[in-house]
């Protein structure tokens, strides 16, 4: 049995403990690019094992939110390095989750960025934007011959966060966006080789995350998946189907030598064991999306050995030093959710340490 406030060895990185600050939109980053106030926020979580930043577009077409951050401009990549200097300043570790949200998307939000996706099929539900809440737009297909280009992005974005000084990156094929899009077949209804049977649907998946990790070490680059998310209308209702295609997915995975792989699925399933046992290596729990991981829920996961470490969301927002208040018993500070997406410093860097 593990403990939480082990440490850790994954990939290229020693962790201090097994608590990992999951990744949390925040749009806060005003023109696409990190300012002080992100300085400020990562760097008071630095006590965590690991942080994995918010999702960060790779390229200008994979933005979706308002106010998120990118990996592609050297403004943005100015600021991510004083991002990472603080962070390391305070003993930390930080990489970057590379978030193409492909459909999930509004050009109000993106300077008139073309939408694309597997397949031409509007998300369900609506987007905000700054004139409020409007329908996702019908995307484009993306064609075979560009397929190529969009890994290419992925790839330089992820050279770009190591250059700027993140300890690697973490391919997002979770939650709904591009390369989940590809992988469920409620959003992908090709029928080339990127489409179809689960074989086809993994392809996509594979080819970035190979990509990237040739690119800058293999141990420096973590994947998340949710299989059977069924959020944003990436849908995979047939558990066989489920089994057959992440199955496929990890087993392509395994032989690269990953840093770690995280899932945010209930880690008890039958499901994401037998992808932890394919995988073979660290396996990162994330169990809080419908509800708030706890310090007990986070050291049952460990206790029944279900996974290798946990990542922790809403009550790292709120607390930077979570850590030191779960190791010592402390009181915890509540979540505000009114201050979650935008705004400024308040709900975002005003949160009290316990010496305060």
């Amino acid at each position: 049995m593990a403990d939480l406030f082990e440490p850790l060895i994954v990939g290229a990185w020693t962790l201090p403990n097994r608590l990992v600050m999951a990744p949390l939109t925040r749009n806060r980053a005003e023109g696409t690019v990190p300012g002080d106030l992100a300085v400020e926020y990562y760097s008071q979580r630095a006590s965590a094992g690991l942080i994995i930043t918010e999702g960060s577009q790779p390229t200008p077409e994979g933005q979706g939110y308002l106010n998120t951050p990118g990996f592609h401009s050297e403004e943005q990549l100015a600021g991510w390095r004083r991002v990472a200097d603080g962070v390391h300043a305070n003993g930390g570790r930080i990489v970057a989750q590379l978030m193409h949200v492909g459909r999930i998307s509004h050009p109000d939000n993106t300077g008139g960025q073309e939408i694309i996706a597997p397949s031409p099929v509007a998300a369900p539900d609506a987007m905000f934007t700054a004139d409020g809440m409007k329908p996702y737009p019908t995307p484009r297909e993306i064609t075979l011959e560009e397929i190529p280009a969009i890994v290419e992005g992925y790839v330089q974005a992820a050279r770009n966060a190591v250059e700027a000084g993140l300890d690697g990156v973490e391919v997002h094929a979770a939650n709904g966006y591009l390369i989940h899009q590809f992988l469920a077949p409620g959003s992908n209804h090709r029928t080339d080789e990127y489409g179809g049977s689960p074989e086809n649907r993994v392809r996509f998946a594979l080819e970035v995350t190979r990509a990237v990790a040739d690119a800058i070490g293999a141990d420096r680059v973590g994947i998340r998946i949710s299989p059977a998310h069924n959020i944003q209308g990436a849908t995979e209702e047939d558990p066989a189907d489920v089994a057959a295609t992440y199955g496929l997915l990890v087993e392509g995975l395994a032989p690269l030598g990953l840093a770690y792989l995280s899932v945010l699925a209930d880690p008890k399933q039958d499901l994401v064991q037998d992808l932890r046992r394919s995988f073979g290596g660290v396996l990162i729990a994330n169990d809080g999306f419908g509800e708030v991981t706890t310090r007990e829920s986070a050291q049952e996961i460990l206790d029944k050995d279900l996974a290798d470490a946990v990542a922790v969301g809403r009550l790292f927002l709120a607390n930077p030093d979570l850590p030191t208040r779960w190791q010592t018993g402390a009181e915890l500070n509540e979540p505000d959710s009114d201050t979650f997406y935008g705004g400024g410093a308040e709900g975002y860097t005003d949160y009290p340490f316990l010496d305060d």
